[in-house]
């Protein structure tokens, strides 16, 4: 789907020509949706993105507009598309994608307000104060990225009782990467797995990630919820096919695609709490006074019919606890 085809499809969010000459044209608010991922495959999370605003009692088109920036998987091209959005003096920035886009515009501003879609552990990061009390000119929604790759390494330990080596992919581009496999590594030890990280951020150091965990032999892959991934969903789960490698991700979009098993949050869901904490903010309360909110849902969801091609049989106790089960 070509951008301006999307942007069109979006909701009429953004009109063709320069923010500026819309913003002489009319009072009402510009939000700015800055992202690491692309726009085709984000269609989902913008849209749960505009509902939040609307239950926030801002509709696009009416009292709002958006404009959007997509990096598309490059992280080197966020700080010029968050300074663009904020030399357009818009009233508050949505960063989505991960840690990446919410650096960047935190590094171009300190006083336009800042809402993160989806953000690992925060303050460990530097991009919050606090939970409770962010500070500054940024807050958002809060993930456990780390402890999801742990708890999908115990998943397929389940599913693979006999496994005794497994390996955890990263973006290494991700400021969250080093925290997140630290946290894995401790929880595969602690459950007898020898754990091996891979880093890949391009397609081609994906292609040989995937064909290292193949000589490897590697029982079980558990694969980082991050933008660059996501973008690669169909890659990384063919990928996972081709070297029959039993693999948990963090979003139950990949599972859909033929993935063995994902547990994670909403991610739809963050991006629409999001969606009405920026609402909050354009009705005058501040950033730093929002806490950073953290999910309260997981869920567990199982491709059988992928777990019948790797000739594995789901135990009914997991099958049980599973919030959908794809056949």
């Amino acid at each position: 789907m070509k951008r301006r085809e999307f942007l069109r499809l979006a909701g009429g969010a953004v009109a063709m020509g320069p923010l500026s000459a819309r913003a002489q044209q009319s009072a009402m608010p510009v939000i700015g949706f800055l992202s690491s991922r692309f726009p085709d495959e984000s269609a989902g999370v913008a849209s749960a993105f505009r509902q939040g605003l609307a239950e926030a009692g801002y509709v696009v088109g009416q009292n709002i507009a958006i404009e959007y920036r997509w990096a598309e998987g490059h992280y080197d091209r966020l700080p010029a598309l968050a300074a663009e959005l904020v030399s357009q003096r818009v009233s508050a920035i949505l960063t989505g994608g991960g840690p990446p886009a919410t650096f960047a515009a935190k590094a171009a501003t300190t006083t336009i307000p800042v809402i993160f879609s989806a953000a690992p552990d925060p303050v460990r990061l530097g991009l919050v104060a606090s939970l409770n009390r962010p500070g500054g000119n940024v807050t958002g929604m809060g993930v456990f990225t780390a402890t999801l790759g742990a708890k999908g390494i115990e998943l397929l330990k389940q599913l693979v009782p006999t496994a005794s080596q497994m390996a955890y992919l990263v973006n290494p581009s991700n400021p969250s990467a080093e925290i997140e496999a630290n946290e894995v590594l401790d929880a595969a030890k602690a459950i007898g797995i020898a754990l091996q990280v891979f880093k890949a951020s391009t397609d081609d150091e994906l292609d040989a990630a995937f064909q290292a965990m193949g000589t490897l032999r590697a029982d079980g892959l558990a694969v980082a919820g991050e933008s660059f991934f996501d973008s690669r969903r169909q890659k990384i789960v063919a990928l996972a096919a081709r070297f029959k490698i039993p693999t948990a991700y963090a979003w139950r979009e990949n599972v859909a695609l033929g993935g063995l098993l994902s547990y994670g949050t909403s991610l739809t869901d963050s991006y629409r709490r999001a969606g009405i904490y920026t609402g909050r903010v354009l009705k005058g309360e501040k950033p730093s006074d929002l806490p950073v909110m953290l999910p309260t849902r997981f869920e567990l969801v199982i491709n059988l019919k992928t777990a019948k091609v790797l000739g594995i049989t789901v135990p009914p106790t997991l099958l049980g606890t599973a919030d959908e089960v794809i056949e």
